[in-house]
């Protein structure tokens, strides 16, 4: 009489590969629920005003859209990487008032402004990131003296003094022209939407975006890994520092002058949008189609609380409140996958 059969070895399950895959699904399920709550707020004030719902308004609401979601991309680098960045809103006046130095009162031809424009934005991007690497300074501190530096010197350079450029330059065509035949359809959207698939693809399918999500995760890991941490790290300001660059061409291009008072605030509502899209403010999670999804529901929620002339401060408080459920639904999503 033969002795029955060994049951077979139970497979263990990997801790770690059940809590990857919880975190993913938490994270989509954060992403599906900021875009429920975008079309929520379009439809509550489609019906609570009858001038929310045209074609001028809703092209109104994406060219709001274009400055804040502009930062916001470039912010999204930096914050997956555990960091933060205070200076996108002086820095993007800074970069506008460059873009005027460049092309109004040196004479340079607008391709060659935009593109010094871009760089300098780099180049701001460039100083936070050896701040916080190489001086050790934390980025709330370093990015916070860059934003100082960035407002001082965009009054000091312009001379506190708006900088107007020329209409036959065909610089405000950037932002107000259009390309679409017929279509009263504002550059400044396409160039926006571009920006945003450039920095998915950037983020998402190359090596970059990897060692973003990596550092964000586990610092300390991936330098054990071999990767230079330092190097990285000054590579993703510098990204976002060239976001900074394109929101100071495309502000500048919609005002058709550079503001130098410009830009204080915008490094609130971006970093919201980033937070509210569904990036972790501790790092090694988000997306740039959750980041544009956070900027149309603050564009959305601004046009619709002005619209049914809500007052200015309510609409602080409210936007604030946003922010506040958007930064607890990412602590519950971490202590659920913890």
């Amino acid at each position: 009489m033969t002795a029955p059969a060994a049951a077979p070895p139970r497979q263990k399950q990997n801790p770690s590969a059940s809590g990857g895959v919880r975190a993913r699904v938490m994270s989509r399920f954060q992403q599906f629920l900021a875009f429920a709550s975008l079309i929520a707020i379009f439809v509550f004030f489609s019906f609570a005003s009858p001038h929310f719902l045209n074609y001028s308004n809703i092209t109104s609401m994406l060219f709001s859209t274009v400055v804040i979601g502009t930062l916001a991309l470039g912010a999204t680098f930096v914050i997956v990487t555990g960091g933060i960045d205070l200076s996108v809103g002086t820095g993007m006046a800074l970069c506008a008032v460059i873009s005027g130095v460049l092309i109004v009162q040196m004479g340079l031809p607008v391709p060659l402004g935009v593109l010094g424009t871009l760089l300098f934005g780099g180049l701001i991007g460039l100083v936070n990131g050896l701040n916080v690497t190489y001086l050790g300074l934390p980025p709330f501190i370093a990015t916070l003296a860059m934003m100082l530096v960035a407002q001082g010197l965009a009054l000091v350079i312009s001379g506190s003094a708006p900088i107007y450029f020329s209409a036959d330059s065909g610089y405000t065509g950037i932002s107000t022209g259009s390309i679409i035949p017929g279509a009263d359809f504002p550059n400044a959207v396409l160039i926006l939407a571009a920006a945003a698939i450039l920095a998915g693809i950037v983020l998402n399918r190359t090596l970059l975006g990897r060692y973003t999500y990596s550092i964000g995760s586990n610092e300390e890991a991936t330098a054990l890994s071999g990767i230079n941490v330092r190097k990285w790290k000054i590579i993703t300001y510098v990204v976002a520092g060239l976001f900074i660059g394109l929101a100071g061409v495309l502000i500048s291009a919609r005002l058709g002058s550079a503001q130098p008072a410009t830009g204080m605030g915008y490094e609130l509502q971006a970093i919201a949008a980033v937070v509210i899209g569904g990036t972790s403010l501790s790092g090694g999670k988000g997306s740039i189609v959750g980041t544009v999804i956070g900027a149309l529901i603050i564009s959305v929620l601004n046009n619709g609380l002005q619209i049914t002339s809500v007052p200015q401060e309510w609409q602080n408080v409210i936007l604030g409140c946003v922010i506040v459920a958007a930064v607890y639904a990412d602590k519950a999503r971490k202590g659920s996958t913890a």
